[in-house]
């Protein structure tokens, strides 16, 4: 089925990109969820019209990002968290906890944006990524501290 995108989709296109998705995808998760149009002459035509107005919008959502990259290369945040024996933490430290840091601090960081290879279970700086567009990320550090 051809659909064109409504929203950027990692893995399958940008705003207003036609791409052809299966059947089955488009009528369970990208329709029901208004992230796709179906791509009919009508709608087709529409896009072409207001492809200048949609880069301009790509380009200023790439700058805001680049900018807030920035920030957050910059950037570095606390979490504390209770220790065992062996400083060993008691659960881990996942993408929600680096979510509710950031926005604390005053950083809009959606936690679908971060990416965790795997939760953090130790104490200590760790790396962590944030993609906040298709080509623009940063990198900020975690401090993971035992809680008083």
């Amino acid at each position: 089925m051809l659909v064109i995108l409504r929203e950027s989709i990692e893995n399958l296109g940008r705003t207003g990109d036609v791409v052809k998705v299966s059947d089955g995808y488009a009528r369970n998760f990208l329709l029901p969820r208004n992230l796709v149009v179906a791509a009919d002459e009508a709608n087709i035509k529409s896009i072409e019209h207001h492809k200048k107005a949609l880069e301009k919008k790509r380009q200023a959502q790439k700058a805001t990002a680049q900018e807030l990259a920035k920030k957050l290369e910059e950037f570095s945040c606390t979490i504390s968290r209770k220790v065992g024996e062996g400083d060993k933490l008691f659960g881990s430290v996942s993408s929600t906890d680096v979510s509710e840091a950031l926005k604390k601090a005053g950083y809009p960081v959606e936690k679908r944006t971060i990416v965790l290879e795997h939760p953090i279970k130790s104490l200590g700086v760790h790396p962590v990524t944030v993609k906040l567009e298709p080509e623009v990320s940063a990198t900020l550090k975690v401090w993971v501290v035992k809680e008083a």
